[in-house]
């Protein structure tokens, strides 16, 4: 499956959320689309373990803030990634 078929080339440039079936999530801007992996720039490496707050109201709390970068850039590995949104699509209530 190539990134065209999958949707994932619009959200190039924009501040994106990688959801995971761990405890880590990843906030950052999406820069490049491979067919292993995904480059974040200015990302945020997030693990639930390491704090009081939900994954939910962690970007939550990144929309309405801004992504804390933690990594210049990272490459997340494709296959655990379950869901890729743009940090612009999250409702907060």
């Amino acid at each position: 499956m190539t990134h065209e078929s999958t949707g994932l080339s619009r959200l190039i440039g924009s501040e994106v959320v990688l959801d995971t079936a761990g405890p880590t999530i990843y906030l950052g801007t999406l820069r490049e689309i491979c067919s292993d992996g995904l480059w974040l720039e200015d990302a945020d490496i997030r693990d639930r373990t390491e704090g009081h707050v939900s994954k939910e109201g962690y970007v939550c709390e990144a929309k309405r803030l801004g992504i804390r970068s933690n990594r210049r850039r990272i490459f997340v590995r494709i296959e655990i990634v379950l869901s890729c949104s743009a940090l612009a699509d999250v409702v907060v209530d």
